[in-house]
């Protein structure tokens, strides 16, 4: 007998995977008409709170809100709903399908050349200053011993591509916006690239670019991207939450940590439940007062 959550666990696994498609497919690759020197060999890297401090999507969605593209009270809204869902571990179907369906809302009726140069604009202001040193450097060693660097993020790719194009990295992979004839529609093309879409998406990528998973790292803060670190030969848990720190040290993967003691530990304690929940909110729930800005 098929248990009751069967078809609802495929369809998941489907959204991720066409997720996952959707990233690789939008993903830049680099412009040099050189082969690499390394071509089987890749880095993956998270973004939020391993290449940059905080979420780039809480970020963006600031800068967004001093343009007027939606209320304080929105945000407000849509961040407590994902805290409930993240700490008390209750997920309404319908409340996370109608999530799902309005990720992204807040760019509905904009055009992508709008919201790219935005996004310059809101990297300038209020992300540059934010990206760990630390982690730049770790790009930079794979750059400099001829492989490709990726970023692979729930932040939509514009953002994305963006953060990759100003670190001097090969592209990136996020999620994507369905837009038509250069207007969002608001909606996504599969899911969030969450969790098993971030694995997915490599995989694809890794298929399409020809590397060998074996010889490629990957980078992350969060135990949610398990599925991505374990794909690769070499795993790195960058500014880890508790249990990736433990996972990573059973598994004798390498840990750095780029934050003061206090901040390490005031994280350790919140950001799964509201720093991803902040993040999570703005992309998820913000509906967009201002669709008439352009």
């Amino acid at each position: 007998m098929t248990p009751p959550d069967r078809p609802r666990r495929l369809n998941l696994q489907q959204r991720s995977t066409m997720a996952g498609e959707a990233a690789a497919a939008a993903a830049e690759v680099e412009t040099a008409l050189d082969t690499p020197v390394d071509p089987t060999a890749a880095a993956f890297f998270d973004v939020d709170n391993t290449i940059m401090q905080g979420a780039s999507i809480f970020h963006l969605a600031r800068g967004l809100h001093r343009r007027e593209f939606f209320t304080t009270r929105d945000i407000l809204g849509a961040t407590w709903k994902q805290v409930y869902f993240r700490v008390v571990g209750v997920e309404d179907p319908e409340h996370v399908a109608d999530a799902r369906n309005s990720a992204l809302g807040f760019i509905a009726g904009h055009t992508v050349s709008e919201l790219e140069g935005l996004v310059e604009e809101i990297f300038d202001e209020g992300m540059a200053h934010r990206i760990w040193p630390g982690t730049r450097a770790l790009a930079q060693m794979h750059l400099d011993q001829g492989q490709r660097v990726w970023l692979v993020t729930a932040a939509p790719i514009e953002i994305a591509r963006i953060i990759a194009r100003r670190l001097g990295l090969t592209g990136a992979l996020g999620t994507v916006a369905e837009h038509v004839d250069g207007v969002y529609t608001g909606q996504l093309v599969g899911d969030m690239l969450h969790g098993p879409a971030k694995a997915e998406a490599v995989k694809a990528l890794a298929a399409r670019e020809g590397l060998d998973l074996t010889r490629c790292s990957a980078y992350s803060d969060s135990s949610n991207d398990l599925p991505m670190l374990s794909l690769v030969g070499d795993a790195c848990a960058i500014n880890p939450d508790a249990r990736l720190r433990h996972h990573a040290r059973q598994q004798g993967w390498r840990i750095r940590d780029y934050r003061t003691g206090r901040k390490a530990a005031r994280a350790g304690l919140v950001v799964a439940a509201t720093a991803g929940a902040v993040g999570g909110a703005v992309a998820a729930g913000a509906t967009v007062r201002g669709r008439g800005h352009h």
